[in-house]
């Protein structure tokens, strides 16, 4: 049993750590070399990041929704954006039901996917628009930031909080190698501290894994039987294990759907709230533990919502 968990729990890290060194890479050239113009192209560009957020979390791999929370804690991104990769993300359902394709249809499957995209497009807009008429659109939820809508403060307090290697370097010439902060990393450029980033959130990310997956071959998984087919109730039940990070909810949700013992409402309710590590990773990175909090409570209420209206316009 714990040869199959640390197993399971390595291979997972493993799939998720390229994911997150890119978007460390990405992150770090932002803060020691994008220029002002680039850091305002990419606020203007959050307009329309919920669309695309939602169209990058339905390919199966959970990677993106890490990436996607990896740059949230950075103010990168949008809380809309977010919430739109989260929702969308299908992390192992599709590829288990393309598997299952001649048992459930191939129209179900694009139903599924369908839905979870267009959901995800349309909250994190609605979100991104409340956000936006209430001046908060740079701060999210959180009650901590003073943001005012640079990326670079939100994405050095991120460096800081992870350990990097940064030091004030101002010559006596008058001239600066540093970016607009005052910091660059005193060694190895942004690639080591961008691999140091990466491996400290995977060995994070491991250790729980690792605690999960035992959980589950202890039995965890059986729980998820429990879930009937009754409307509304097993949407907000599913919801609720939907909130473990873990590939093997999703696959468990996904084969108790395609044995019948779980509505379509249901299942659309638990992928939703599912969204694979990126709430882990949203713990480790995102310090303002309230506005996870909320961001939890958020995803729970929408993927409730779609799963009620699933079930209500008989969709699936």
């Amino acid at each position: 049993m714990l040869i199959d968990a640390l197993l399971d729990a390595f291979l997972d890290t493993l799939k998720l750590l390229p994911f997150l060194f890119v978007t460390y890479l990405f992150m770090e050239w932002i803060e020691h070399g994008a220029s002002d113009r680039f850091e305002k192209s990419i606020a203007k560009g959050g307009r329309v990041g919920p669309i695309v957020g939602a169209l990058l979390g339905v390919v199966p791999q959970c990677g993106f929704s890490g990436a996607a929370a990896t740059l949230y804690a950075g103010r990168v991104v949008t809380l809309g954006t977010l919430i739109a990769v989260f929702l969308a993300t299908s992390d192992e359902m599709l590829p288990i039901m393309i598997s299952q394709a001649s048992e459930i249809g191939v129209a179900t499957i694009v139903k599924i996917l369908a839905i979870k995209v267009v959901c995800g497009m349309a909250f994190g807009l609605i979100i991104d628009l409340v956000l936006s008429k209430t001046g908060r659109l740079h701060t999210g939820l959180s009650s901590k930031r003073k943001h005012e809508g640079h990326a670079g403060y939100d994405i050095d307090v991120l460096c800081e909080e992870e350990g990097c290697d940064c030091e004030d370097d101002h010559d006596h010439q008058g001239h600066s190698h540093a970016d607009e902060h005052g910091h660059k990393h005193a060694h190895g450029g942004i690639v080591l501290p961008a691999l140091r980033h990466s491996l400290n959130i995977s060995l994070f990310i491991f250790i729980v894994s690792l605690v999960i997956n035992m959980l589950v071959e202890m039995g965890l998984e059986h729980a998820l039987a429990g879930i009937t087919t009754v409307p509304y109730m097993s949407a907000l039940v599913a919801g609720v294990f939907g909130f473990i990070p873990n590939c093997a909810i999703s696959v468990g949700m996904t084969e108790l759907y395609i044995e019948g013992l779980m509505s379509g409402s249901a299942l659309v309710a638990g992928l939703c709230v599912n969204a694979g590590v990126g709430l882990l990773v949203l713990f480790r990175t995102n310090r303002d533990f309230n506005e996870n909090l909320k961001i939890m409570a958020l995803m729970l209420v929408v993927g409730f919502v779609i799963g009620c209206g699933v079930e209500a316009l008989h969709l699936l």
